[in-house]
């Protein structure tokens, strides 16, 4: 996150909140807790059928000018208004994410996919991009214009020293690939835990599979859904608007506020079961979260669910009359395949402890 970014705490408070409620709506509405409701059996059966599908993708980005964001932010203090090319950089961006299986998703497990992948993209094109192919993580970035979007320089090739000659190719913006094996003994590295063979002190995962100690059991996630469906089914309206050219549109509409108190009210019980720091906002914390009523709005083509928008300006202090939407739209995946010429880097060099380049730029991604 750049300095500039960092300064807009109106800005990261909105997007967190209408972040949360748009999964919460799309994930409760999924789990049939508005069966009793046309509208909701209708969004209901749209996000089951995101999990027939073998290949998805899903994108998210703002649909507002850089005008409707320097509004939003404001000038909470001199000097912290937002810049105009910051305010560029975050109306232009979209984040993509891109899965392939075997099986469905809803029941696939690690070992089904075929392959993942996430680009970001600015005004200008995309940023930075990664896919995870077989037993390697490939990636590729135009550097100079992620360290525009960072703030900070990058070096470019000629600048590199002599150790990291074979970063070379990262620079010049062309596919490197990591051997995934290499990357888990490279995160040993950085932080002192076993992440092969036995796993690491505070559980017993092996190397590619995720830790039990970080996973929520079958029972304890019953337990939070049926939490969650009761709020939900108290706090949340779901209407039918209509639509044209064969798209519905259904909008699921709450307090804000008082959602999302009621589902940690009814978490709260389950706290010892969760995983080792899953630590739940204390009401203190909840203080901060915006007292206002939210809409997220679904779109449906032929039954599927294309898209998902709300309006992050309805839950800021003062909108100003701003209307910046964040949109989630969903379709088939793209190319995820491994790319073709790919140079294979050490993990310990891309991403190793010391590494000041590399270090900044995992970071930041």
């Amino acid at each position: 996150m750049s300095p500039a970014a960092r300064k807009s705490p109106a800005i990261r408070r909105t997007l967190t909140a209408v972040g949360f409620t748009t999964v919460l709506f799309s994930a409760v509405a999924a789990c049939g807790t508005v069966e009793n409701l046309t509208a909701g059996q209708k969004v209901d059966q749209a996000v089951e059928g995101l999990g027939e599908k073998k290949s998805l993708a899903f994108e998210l980005g703002l649909d507002a000018k850089p005008s409707a964001l320097v509004k939003l932010a404001g000038e909470e203090e001199p000097g912290e208004e937002m810049p105009p090319e910051l305010a560029k950089l975050f109306a232009g961006v979209r984040v993509k994410v891109s899965v392939e299986s075997r099986k469905p998703l809803a029941d696939s497990g690690e070992k089904d996919l075929v392959g993942t992948g996430m680009s970001v993209s600015g005004p200008d094109g995309v940023l930075a991009e990664y896919r995870l192919v077989g037993d390697y993580t490939y990636y590729r970035a135009d550097m100079k214009a992620f360290g525009e979007a960072m703030g900070f320089p990058l070096p470019t090739a000629d600048e590199l020293p002599e150790s990291e000659k074979e970063l070379r190719p990262v620079l010049e913006g062309k596919w490197i690939k990591i051997d995934n094996h290499e990357l888990d003994r490279a995160a040993k590295d950085t932080t002192g835990k076993e992440t092969t063979g036995k796993g690491d002190k505070a559980g017993k995962g092996k190397a590619g599979e995720a830790d039990p100690a970080d996973e929520i059991d079958s029972r304890t996630q019953q337990k939070i859904l049926k939490a969650v469906r009761s709020v939900v089914a108290r706090e949340v309206t779901f209407s039918d608007k209509g639509g044209s050219d064969g798209v519905e549109r259904i909008v699921a509409k709450a307090s804000f506020r008082d959602l999302l108190t009621g589902i940690l009210d009814k978490l709260r019980p389950l706290a010892d079961e969760l995983p080792a720091g899953a630590e739940l906002p204390t009401e203190e914390d909840l203080k901060d979260a915006p007292d206002k009523k939210v809409a997220v709005n679904f779109s449906l083509k032929n039954g599927d669910l294309t898209r998902v928008s709300v309006d992050l300006a309805t839950l800021a202090d003062d909108p100003k009359g701003a209307k910046v939407p964040l949109v989630v739209k969903f379709g088939e995946a793209g190319d995820i395949s491994a790319p073709a010429g790919a140079t294979k880097l050490p993990a310990g060099q891309f991403g190793g402890r010391g590494n000041r380049f590399t270090s900044g730029l995992l970071g930041g991604f």
